[in-house]
C-alpha cells in the first residue's frame, strides 16, 4: 500500500514568498483573508494550516522590511476564530519558546483544541538575539544550547500541564453534586522553570496536542526526534530530501520512537500551468515579482554588511569583500551565513559560471523547494518525494493571499487521490487523527 501524502497550507501574509503587489492579491490581516484559506485547505482535504508568526518586525538599514510580515492579528486569536468557521481542518500556530512561560502557552494552545475539537497544534520555535528581546520584559537573548535547553524543559513542563487533568475528571454527576475529580496539583522544579499550581484548562480532546518543531541543525533535528510529531524542514532536491529523512528518522530509536511517530514535512511552492512550458515561464515571472531590485540589493546586503544602494540589481556583483567585523544591517533575521567572505566566495563562483546579475543571482540562492508544471506533473512529483521518503508530505506556502491555494485543491488533489495517495474525505475528528490513522 503507498505511503499516504500530508499535506498543510501556509498562510504568508506579506514576505519575499508572497506578491502583494499583484491585483488579485487581498489582506494579510482581515479575517476574511485567513478564514478563504483555511475554507480552501479544508474543501480540499488538507491536514492543516500553519500560521507562523514574528515577535518584532524586522529592519533594515534602520527602516522597517517591507518585504517581511508587516502587521498580523495575533496567532492564537486567529486560530481560535478560525475554529469557528472549519470543523476538520487541523490548525497550526507558531509560539515561542524564548519569551513566552509553560503556563501560558500550555493553556492557549489547550483552549485552542477545545474550541476545535481536538485540532490544535503548536509549533515550537527558540527567538535567537536580544534585538528581538527588547519587546519583553525579560529582556536579553540565550545561546544556541541555552534557547535548546529551555525548549526542551518548556515543551516537557506544558506536555506535564496538559496531563495534570485525568480524562474523566469532569464528571458533572447532579445526582452525587460531583462535578470534578481527579485534578492533580503539577509541581515542576527544573533548571529553567520552578512553577506549582493547578492547570485551569480540563484535559484536551488529544490529550496531547500535536507538537511541531522546525529546525534544520543538528540541535534542531535531535529536538524533534526526542519530542515532536511533526518536523518543518527545508531542502531544494529530492536527493537532498532522502538525506535529511533518513538522518532524522535513523534518530528516534534512541529515543524509544518509531519511524512513523515523526512526520517531515518540508515547506514547498508551486506554479501550475496548462503546459510544462507555460507553468516555468509563469514561476520565472513570480520570482522576478518577489525578488525586486530593492529586495535583491538588500538580500545582499545582509551579507556583505555594507550599503550597496549605488549597486545595478542588474548588473554583475560588488567586487568589495563583506565587512565580516561590520554590525549587520538587517535586524530580526537569523543569520545562516557563518563565514560572509566564504559565503561571498562561492556566490561569485555562481554568478560567474551562470553569467547571474545580482538579481538573477538572490533569485538563484533563495530558492525553496519549488514544484512547477502542469497540474498531473506537480502530483507525481510530490508523489515521488513521499514515496522515496524524502518526505512525509508538503507545507504549501502560495505566493498569492488568499487565493492562492485554489488551483491546487481543484486540479492537483484530485490527481493525488486518483493515485490512491490522498484522502477523499477525512475519516477522523481529530488532527491527531489525521496525521496517523491512514
Amino acid at each position: 500500500m503507498p505511503k499516504q501524502v500530508k499535506l498543510a497550507a501556509h498562510f504568508p501574509g506579506v514576505n519575499n514568498t508572497t506578491v502583494w503587489s499583484d491585483p488579485r492579491s487581498g489582506s494579510q490581516i482581515d479575517f476574511s483573508s485567513f478564514e478563504h484559506l483555511a475554507r480552501t485547505a479544508e474543501r480540499g482535504k488538507f491536514d492543516f494550516l500553519f500560521l507562523a508568526e514574528g515577535l518584532r518586525l524586522r529592519e533594515h538599514a534602520g527602516e522597517i522590511l517591507d518585504s517581511d510580515v508587516v502587521g498580523r492579528p495575533n496567532t492564537t486569536t486567529v486560530l481560535a476564530a478560525l475554529s469557528a468557521v472549519t470543523t476538520r481542518l487541523g490548525l497550526a500556530g507558531t509560539l515561542s519558546s524564548t519569551f513566552n512561560e509553560p503556563y501560558e502557552v500550555a493553556r492557549q494552545v489547550a483552549s485552542i483544541d477545545h474550541l476545535s475539537g481536538g485540532r490544535a497544534a503548536w509549533n515550537v520555535v527558540t527567538s535567537p538575539d536580544a534585538w528581538t528581546g527588547q519587546n519583553f520584559r525579560r529582556g536579553g537573548f540565550l545561546d544556541r544550547e541555552d534557547r535548546y535547553r529551555r525548549a526542551e524543559e518548556f515543551l516537557a513542563t506544558v506536555r506535564e500541564l496538559w496531563d495534570s487533568w485525568a480524562p474523566d475528571a469532569l464528571v458533572g454527576d447532579k445526582e452525587s453534586g460531583v462535578f470534578a475529580h481527579g485534578i492533580d496539583r503539577f509541581v515542576h522544579s527544573g533548571p529553567q522553570f520552578d512553577i506549582r499550581g493547578e492547570f485551569t484548562v480540563p484535559r484536551t480532546p488529544q490529550g496531547q496536542p500535536i507538537v511541531i518543531q522546525a529546525g534544520d541543525s543538528d540541535e534542531g533535528r535531535e529536538f524533534a526526534a526526542k519530542t515532536a510529531d511533526v518536523i518543518f524542514s527545508r531542502h531544494g532536491s529530492l536527493e537532498s530530501g532522502k538525506e535529511f529523512f533518513a538522518d532524522v528518522k535513523r534518530r528516534l530509536p534512541a529515543h524509544g520512537r518509531e519511524p512513523g511517530e515523526l512526520l517531515i514535512m518540508p515547506a514547498a511552492t508551486f506554479v501550475l500551468g496548462d503546459t510544462e512550458e507555460d507553468a516555468h515561464e509563469y514561476a520565472r515571472e513570480i520570482r522576478y515579482q518577489q525578488v525586486r531590485p530593492v529586495t535583491a540589493i538588500q538580500f545582499l546586503e545582509q551579507v556583505w554588511s555594507r550599503d550597496l544602494s549605488a549597486y545595478d540589481a542588474d548588473g554583475p556583483l560588488p567586487e568589495v569583500d563583506p565587512d565580516p567585523d561590520a554590525e549587520p544591517l538587517t535586524w530580526g533575521r537569523v543569520r545562516h551565513e557563518k563565514d560572509p567572505l566564504a559565503v561571498a566566495a562561492k556566490w561569485r563562483a555562481i554568478a560567474e559560471e551562470k553569467k547571474l546579475s545580482i538579481r538573477e543571482l538572490v533569485i538563484e540562492v533563495t530558492a525553496r523547494q519549488q514544484f512547477v508544471g502542469t497540474a498531473r506533473q506537480v502530483a507525481e512529483s510530490i508523489d515521488e518525494y513521499v514515496q522515496s521518503d524524502a518526505a512525509d508530505g508538503f507545507v504549501l506556502v502560495p505566493h498569492l493571499t488568499p487565493g492562492g491555494l485554489e488551483a491546487f485543491v481543484d486540479d492537483v488533489v484530485p490527481y493525488l487521490q486518483e493515485r490512491g495517495v490522498f484522502r477523499t474525505g477525512y475519516t477522523g475528528d481529530t488532527l491527531r487523527e489525521h496525521l496517523f490513522s491512514q
